[in-house]
């Protein structure tokens, strides 16, 4: 029997060293999904929605540094993919999307799912969005598809007619207007390092500062050892964006934590009072929790150009990769002999640990979230996995986890979209199927995303070296974050009808889909059951009842933010009462940590 078009792409998949693809199934992709029965070196893992494909093929590429796939039918199916690409997009992450369409003979005659894929993809995957109309086209849209994913460090698109899967599948003819690719070696980065001249420009820069301050992303990862070399030759202290909370671990004195609105006192402090700003492999957007600008001389370095000097006016740009780059720069920097900038950051950290520590035991109703983590931050087992969610959730996960060498993280970073956790989990475990996942969610994004892909794990679960994935729900009734952006932002008081969300039994429905199920509506509760979920023989659900009314206060609270407050109190918030004793009581815990 001839190879099918279909099943030649799937060939071409495992030729690019490509093991495994997320995707549902659907008749406008049959020709494709065909293909599997011979293809035997390709698993097929299904989802249960199409957006949930495509969450998993960026999890798998940020824990893999490789490329992603997911396959999406024609028309709704390849619709459903396009929050998914549009995360892995916005946080540069190489991701194929494979999608089918209507036959060509329907192709402009309003065909039944008929779709313009075309312009649909054309901003997601603007690097590469090509329709396969021939069976010679083959080799080439896969190969290049690949390629530019690779390359660019972003998502494409193949589109192919479900009457194109079917048809014999051919090399290009050797003759004029065809194009004959190859893989070779395949695809590695580049090694790009700035010139010699603006290194050299760089160092004297940085060796002139007297108090720097360093900022790590994504961009940063496997930079680590080079990132403590510099910090330690300049004395810096180094805060990290959401994005590249693994780049370093948090037992570092001198790493501040988080930056922004989810980040520490201490980041913030190190931004505002230094007069020297080195970043690296970071597009952090909020330019309010940067050094005022005109205040602290700037350079940064960032494989994409793009990027350069876009969040703060840098004196000086630098087109590198993370690792090379500092790697050259060290041996021209000079190690600073003044320690006392270094030594009063790292006082401010071990402050701020203290005070989180406090605000984690606080008293709630019925349950503190920052202590379900505080106390798992010490459980968390070596080289595991962590998948926060947006929200509130996000907060505790970026303060209060302590990262250790040898563990990986991420999130929904630029693109901050609800729902990514728990598929985020599940692309992971299966990139890495030896270690334990963990998937940090509030209740809205397991309502919208989590619960249905629980099945999905109870499904493939056993094929797992360590069966360990464990889902934390944070069930506090409330979209948290929102709830607190309209108090604080917008200065109005909580709106029940959009904020309160249906109370779920999401440990006894983890349960009944053969899962571990733990649930926690008592403090003295929370050790217990992290111990229990860590060394269960299966995946496990735990459920935390926690309290909404404790706040994810910013690491500096401006006018603004009060007026908005005191704002929402006056108009009658229908949870002021605990909203103002709780808020109290982390602001006196953050002031007197050692007095609590």
């Amino acid at each position: 029997m001839a190879t099918t078009v279909g099943q030649y792409i799937l060939e071409r998949l495992v030729q690019w060293g490509i093991r495994r693809v997320f995707g549902y199934p659907g008749d406008g992709i049959n020709g494709i999904f065909a293909g599997f029965h011979h293809v035997k070196e390709l698993e097929l893992v299904q989802v249960r929605h199409e957006e949930m494909a495509a969450f998993m093929a960026c999890a798998h590429a940020k824990f893999t540094r490789q490329v992603g796939v997911c396959m999406a039918t024609s028309g709704p199916g390849a619709i459903h993919l396009l929050n998914g690409l549009y995360d892995a997009k916005m946080d540069h992450q190489p991701v194929v999307a494979i999608v089918g369409q209507s036959a060509r003979t329907a192709l402009g005659g309003d065909f039944q799912q008929e779709v313009d894929l075309q312009n649909l993809f054309k901003d997601v995957a603007k690097e590469y969005v090509q329709t396969m109309m021939v069976p010679q086209q083959a080799r080439q849209l896969v190969d290049r598809a690949i390629r530019s994913a690779l390359a660019e460090r972003t998502v494409t698109c193949l589109i192919v007619p479900n009457d194109v899967q079917e048809l014999p599948a051919g090399d290009p003819p050797d003759k004029h207007a065809t194009v004959h690719t190859g893989i070779g070696r395949g695809w590695l980065p580049p090694r790009v390092v700035p010139r010699e001249e603006d290194l050299g420009r760089a160092a004297e820069l940085l060796n002139a500062g007297q108090r720097v301050a360093m900022l790590v992303g994504a961009g940063a990862k496997g930079a680590a050892a080079e990132v403590e070399e510099v910090a330690d030759l300049l004395g810096a202290g180094c805060a990290k964006a959401l994005l590249g909370k693994d780049v370093l671990p948090d037992d570092l004195p001198w790493v501040t934590g988080a930056i922004g609105l989810l980040g520490t006192k201490p980041s913030w402090d190190l931004m505002m009072e230094c007069d020297t700003l080195l970043m690296v492999g970071s597009s952090f957007p909020y330019s309010e929790f940067l050094p005022t600008e005109g205040q602290a001389r700037g350079v940064q370095i960032d494989l994409d150009g793009r990027l350069l000097s876009l969040r703060y006016p840098m004196e000086l740009a630098l087109v590198g990769d993370a690792k090379e780059t500092l790697r050259a720069l060290a041996p021209r920097l000079r190690r600073k002999t003044d320690r006392g900038w270094r030594e009063k950051l790292e006082k401010e950290v071990a402050r701020w640990w203290r005070v989180l520590e406090t605000r984690a035991m606080a008293k709630a109703n019925p349950v503190n979230p920052q202590r379900v983590y505080w106390e798992l931050s010490p459980r968390l087992p070596d080289g595991c996995i962590l998948c926060a969610d947006s929200g509130s959730s996000a907060n505790w996960y970026a303060r209060d986890l302590k990262i250790r060498r040898g563990m990986m993280a991420s999130l929904s970073g630029n693109l901050a979209t609800m729902g990514p956790g728990v598929p985020y989990a599940i692309g992971a475990k299966f990139a890495h199927p030896d270690r334990v996942v963990l998937a940090l969610v509030g209740d809205g994004a397991m309502q919208m995303n989590g619960n249905e892909e629980l099945i999905t794990v109870s499904k493939y679960w056993r094929r797992w070296k360590d069966p360990r994935l464990v889902v934390l729900v944070l069930n506090n009734r409330d979209l948290n974050q929102v709830t607190w952006e309209q108090r604080v932002m917008e200065g109005d008081a909580k709106l029940k009808a959009s904020q309160d969300i249906p109370d779920f039994p999401y440990a006894s429905y983890a349960e009944s889909l053969g899962l571990m199920g733990v649930r926690v509506d008592r403090p003295e509760q929370i050790g217990p059951a992290w111990d229990a979920a860590l060394r269960a023989d299966r995946p496990c659900v735990v459920e935390a009842v926690t309290d909404p009314e404790v706040p994810p206060l910013p690491p500096h609270i401006t006018v603004e933010q009060a007026k908005g407050m005191l704002s929402a109190i006056l108009k009658g918030d229908p949870e002021r009462g605990a909203m103002i004793r709780r808020s109290w009581k982390q602001m006196t815990d953050t002031w007197f940590p050692d007095k609590a």
